[in-house]
């Protein structure tokens, strides 16, 4: 592309020279010519008004009187009659501009004048015009060089752009040229490039929150066939494989709930549900796993509340808080249930040393942890409750209080309230 625009701007500004130098040429030509035939024309008059006079006036008529009346290289003869010819320089050779005047007293007078000085001054003419030709042939070099960086450098950066995008890296680069169409399609890149940025980061996020929400479901619905291998009590398997059914169903909501927020975050899915169900599903999920660590989970608080979510996510909630619990906490798990306003409130605390005081405002980022975990269980547990208008919230930094809000059912709303 920088060859074919230089190769036309050269075109264009030789074709425009050749056309308007060959005329300039022609015109100075012709006039030159013609200021050399007018010069010969104008001694020729003054030597024949000298001539005159001096005849007249009964004086001789010499070389020397008549030198100095025309320029010097010419050659001038005056001719009169019954005497002889009188001539004033040499004669030139070649070919000769000359001008003949005749004079009142019957004289003729003849001035020459070469050629060659008018084909020099021609030629002087012809390297001028050509200089200047030799000039804007070089300016217009530069500005064919100049101006095909100037569009070829944005093609290329703009062809950098898209193969970037191409090999995965999606970060805009907010670059533009000062021409409208090659900035009208860097704005183009750019808005690609933030949608796959978009597009790749909500991918990471689903595959992070995946892997890491799928993980506890799966252990507690392992542990459960476990104990049905383990078993020969024929109610216990149909009781274990009960609860089982229940983890996979709530597995398959977590999954559900996962791909919903990961396409629309701010898509719900919220019903009407009994809050006491779901803590005591939980209480009776974890009790296995809170036994193994000498532990256990305790609940106390108001009865029969019944809230507005998706079932399926505020269990999640709640496992992701019994969870780190047991993982990072100590002593008895305490679930408490209360009603503050139009809200339902569900506490989970226990008798560890609680959140560092530099992670309190932090603790619900996402890869924010001090006990080296992921540091995403409790930025999904927020989203997760943000998504059906409720709101995880850290109480106490010690003992460690965390609180899910929940808006409560409309059947339940004008019964009194205990805020605590």
């Amino acid at each position: 592309m920088r060859r074919r625009l230089i190769n036309s701007t050269l075109a264009v500004v030789l074709v425009v020279i050749a056309v308007f130098g060959v005329s300039l040429v022609i015109v100075e030509t012709r006039t030159i010519e013609n200021s050399a035939q007018e010069s010969v024309d104008s001694d020729a008059v003054r030597l024949v008004s000298i001539v005159d006079s001096r005849l007249i006036g009964g004086e001789g008529i010499t070389p020397d009187v008549l030198r100095d009346q025309i320029e010097e290289g010419r050659y001038a003869r005056i001719e009169m009659p019954g005497e002889k010819p009188v001539e004033v320089g040499d004669r030139p050779s070649g070919r000769v501009i000359s001008a003949e005047r005749d004079g009142a007293q019957g004289e003729t007078v003849t001035v020459e004048a070469s050629r060659s000085t008018v084909s020099k001054e021609v030629g002087r003419t012809l390297l001028i015009i050509l200089a200047v030709a030799l000039l804007a042939v070089l300016a217009a070099v530069l500005l064919a060089v100049r101006q095909a960086h100037r569009l070829s450098a944005p093609l290329t950066d703009l062809a950098e752009t898209a193969e970037r995008l191409g090999s995965g890296d999606p970060r805009p680069r907010h670059r533009r040229y000062g021409v409208p169409e090659l900035d009208r399609v860097a704005d183009v890149l750019d808005a690609s490039a933030e949608r796959i940025a978009r597009m790749l980061t909500a991918e990471r996020r689903l595959a992070a929150d995946a892997s890491h929400q799928l993980r506890t479901p799966l252990t507690a619905l392992s542990m459960r066939l476990e104990e049905i291998t383990l078993t020969d009590d024929l109610d216990t398997v149909k009781e274990e494989a009960t609860v089982a059914l229940t983890q996979v169903e709530r597995l398959t909501d977590v999954v559900q709930r996962l791909l919903t927020n990961s396409r629309d975050p701010r898509t719900g899915s919220a019903v009407a549900f009994d809050l006491d169900e779901v803590v005591k599903q939980q209480i009776e999920e974890w009790r296995p796993a809170s036994r193994s660590e000498g532990r256990a989970i305790v609940r106390s608080g108001k009865p029969g509340l019944r809230a507005v979510g998706t079932p399926g996510a505020v269990a999640q909630v709640l496992a992701t808080l019994i969870e780190n619990s047991l993982m990072h906490g100590d002593g008895t798990v305490a679930i408490r249930t209360r009603v503050t306003g139009n809200q339902a409130v569900v506490e989970v605390t226990d008798e560890g040393p609680g959140v560092a005081p530099d992670l309190g405002a932090r603790v619900f980022e996402r890869s924010v942890s001090g006990r080296n975990s992921t540091g995403l269980g409790l930025a999904v547990a927020r989203d997760l409750a943000e998504a059906d208008g409720g709101r995880l919230e850290l109480l106490q930094l010690h003992p460690p209080v965390f609180a899910l809000f929940l808006s409560r059912s409309g059947d339940q709303r004008d019964q009194p309230s205990d805020d605590a």
